[in-house]
Order: C-alpha cells, then structure tokens, then sequence
C-alpha cells in the first residue's frame, strides 16, 4: 500500500487561517508561530533602532520594517513568512 503524500499548502491556506493566528509557509508546510515574549519584543525593538539609525545615516536607498510584514520568498505560493525584522533594499539606490 502507498505511502499518502504530505498536504502541500499554499498562501490560500495562510489567508484562510482565522485572524491573529500565527503561522509561516515554509516549502508548502505550514509552521505555527507562537507569540513572541516582552523579552524578544525588546530584543527585536532594539535590534529594529540600531539598523534604523545606521540606515538613517548612510542612505543608499534601504529601508527597515518590523513584523508584522509579509515577505514572499521565491515568487512562489508556497512561500510566506514574517520576519520579526525585514531590511529592503533599492538595488538602483535612492537619495533621500
């Protein structure tokens, strides 16, 4: 008798989760994200400063988000995640 195949899921299935809950896709498996501490929070917000005062001094035409804010990988469907902390950068640069 065959094995089953595993579920591969898509950013449908993330969409049609019910709100506030936590998860990732990750190569077609779905991930639950558990809620971060105020330790981690504090981390992250810290981390977020840093980088944004270094980008804040040098251009070059970056820029720096917090989550929640989703980022696609492999222009994909099978792909989502929320980074506590996302750097995007204009390949063209841009002076501010």
């Amino acid at each position: 008798m065959p094995l089953p195949k595993e579920q591969v899921y898509t950013t449908d299935d993330i969409y049609c989760l019910p709100d506030g809950t936590g998860a990732e896709l990750i190569d077609g498996r779905i991930y639950d994200m558990a809620p971060p501490d105020r330790r981690h929070q504090r981390l992250a917000g810290a981390l977020y400063r840093k980088i944004a005062d270094y980008l804040d001094a040098g251009g070059g035409g970056c820029e720096v988000d917090i989550a929640p804010f989703a980022v696609f990988l492999n222009a994909d469907n099978r792909n989502y995640v929320e980074p506590d902390i996302s750097v995007i950068c204009d390949p063209a640069g841009s002076e501010s």
